[in-house]
């Protein structure tokens, strides 16, 4: 699949979920990259936290892929970084701000010095190979959110990435009407476009509404206030400092993530009239209706500062009379997760605000009217959907032709499209999956390893070690137990585990394989029988 005299588009992610954003254009021999992010874990990863993108497709043609363009330096865009581009050997290439996070990745995996990170401003034309790009500022969450203009000699693309309409942003410059306009008059002949909030009848709102809404919710909290949002939302730190000066509070910031975000974007000319921090220790000896504390652990994350908070382990302590505000989307998924902890926060009286009570969030995507606004300056003749589960991208398509865009083509990950000469058209597929990072290792998301975990997980652990000496069973078989449900019976359930992996063994030689299968099977049958599970079975036969 080396692409020749056209434009072929492929998403390695983002395309049919949300989260974990690859995007693959190839052009006159080359391909190159548009991010490269991660998604969390759910309860299907035992002790997994971060799912990266499968890249074996590009890793193939490594020899061909010309760079990694990033739009900007929230995680499901940067997060795979540290782990994936030094393999790749090509360059990055980002904006200062979203240069600084990356930087601060690449540092802590300890391979700053071999990979090449490339500064690019705002409206600055550069080329990659047969591509050409500029960065298009948007307004989003977080600081130097970009639009791509991608020129190739078969066509213009606009990439919006992620972005939304703001007539009063907080931090930034994001392009307005008038130059988005002036993009749609050279040429668009498409459009890839962010369809997170398609569903939404209305416009996102303005970061400045949620400073009124917040600085009235901090102004009527009698104790302390947490509010806890995503750390990489500093536009929304920019509005809690502002509130903090105007309710009269110390502010108090807790959480590394939150930390690296305030160091870069000082560093880079953002938030430099964000107020003096105090600690956790100092928060917690001024009178409660003088603190204001941002936290992490908005989505229910139990090593997250708020998850620390309400299991007691954290210096911050919250009680009676206090209140947490999530100033963040729920991510479907984490429902269950936010739940368990705000059920916790409740039981010590915590008073609890969320974006239903209160106007404390906005999202940093476009509904449908900053959907038709943009279609209408840019102008495009197709548009592809991406960032969205199926059910987004289809309605996606569907609200496209609604406006009056000719073409709007429907893809998922791994499909390969040819979208430049003629109609876009599914043309291949490419392989695509996930891996997930399992403490310094990077294992296949559904290899043995982790399907081992989830079987155990579900079905619990035996291990039985049996000595034989001629095929006679020496001495009485030991067996551990762990996870299966048998509880006070659990001396009695081994002592008949042991007769039955006793019983196994007689019968005369056999070889040692079939031994431990026969032990296998037999410790599998009478943990089903006391317990109804099937659990995994070890067996370690010693010749004695």
């Amino acid at each position: 699949m080396t692409p020749k005299n056209e434009l072929l588009f492929c998403a390695l992610g983002g395309s049919g979920e949300i989260g974990m954003n690859v995007t693959l254009y190839g052009a006159q021999g080359k391909w190159v990259m548009v991010d490269c992010g991660v998604t969390f874990a759910d309860a299907g990863y035992p002790g997994i936290d971060l799912i990266l993108p499968d890249l074996q497709f590009i890793e193939e043609r490594g020899d061909d892929l010309v760079g990694i363009v990033i739009t900007h330096g929230h995680e499901d865009h940067i997060g795979a970084l540290p782990y994936l581009a030094e393999d790749l050997g090509v360059p990055l290439y980002a904006t200062p701000f979203t240069a600084g996070l990356v930087r601060g990745k690449l540092e802590e995996e300890g391979i700053a010095d071999r990979v090449k990170l490339r500064i690019v401003h705002a409206n600055e034309p550069f080329k990659l190979g047969p591509f050409g790009f500029e960065f298009v500022e948007v307004s989003h969450s977080i600081p130097e959110a970009n639009a791509l203009v991608i020129d190739t000699p078969e066509g213009r693309v606009f990439h919006t990435g992620d972005w939304k309409l703001d007539a009063a942003p907080v931090l930034g410059n994001p392009a307005t009407a008038e130059a988005l306009t002036a993009i749609g008059d050279r040429g668009v002949d498409v459009m890839v476009c962010d369809s997170t909030n398609v569903f939404n009848a209305e416009a996102s709102g303005s970061e400045a509404d949620v400073r009124r809404g917040l600085a009235e919710t901090v102004a009527a909290a009698a104790g302390r206030v947490l509010v806890t949002t995503f750390a990489s939302n500093a536009a929304r730190l920019h509005t809690l400092g502002q509130v903090a000066r105007e309710t009269g509070r110390q502010l108090c910031v807790t959480g590394r993530s939150l930390d690296r975000i305030l160091k870069v974007a000082r560093a880079t000319g953002y938030l430099q009239d964000f107020p003096e921090t105090i600690d956790p220790e100092t928060a917690m000896r001024l009178p409660p209706k003088r603190v204001l504390i941002v936290a992490t652990g908005g989505q229910g994350e139990p090593r997250a500062a708020l998850g620390r908070v309400a299991d007691g382990s954290h210096t911050i302590k919250l009680t009676d009379g206090d209140t947490v505000i999530f100033s963040s989307r729920q991510i479907p998924g984490n429902e269950v997760a936010i739940g368990r902890i705000q059920n916790i926060l409740a039981g010590k009286g915590v008073a609890m605000v969320t974006e239903r009570q209160a106007h404390v969030h906005v999202s940093g995507h476009p509904g449908q009217p900053e959907l038709a606004a943009m279609y209408g300056w840019i102008r495009p003749k197709a548009l592809v959907p991406v960032h969205g589960e199926m059910r987004h991208l289809r309605e996606h398509a569907r609200f496209a032709k609604v406006q009056g865009i000719a073409s709007a083509i429907v893809q998922t990950n791994g499909d390969i499209l040819r979208l430049l000469p003629g109609p876009a058209r599914k043309i291949g597929d490419a392989p695509v999956g996930r891996l997930v990072l399992d403490g310094d290792v990077i294992l296949p998301a559904d290899g043995t390893t982790i399907n081992e975990r989830r079987r155990i997980a579900i079905n619990g652990q035996v291990s039985v070690a049996v000595a034989l000496r001629d095929g006679r069973l020496v001495g009485r078989p030991e067996l551990r137990v762990q996870g299966l449900p048998v509880e006070e019976d659990r001396a009695a359930f081994l002592v008949a585990a042991a007769d039955a992996a006793a019983e196994a063994v007689r019968g005369g030689r056999r070889s040692a394989d079939r031994v431990k299968e026969d032990l296998r099977l037999a410790i599998r049958r009478i943990a089903t029988r006391w317990t109804g599970k099937k659990p995994v079975v070890d067996v370690l036969l010693i010749e004695a």
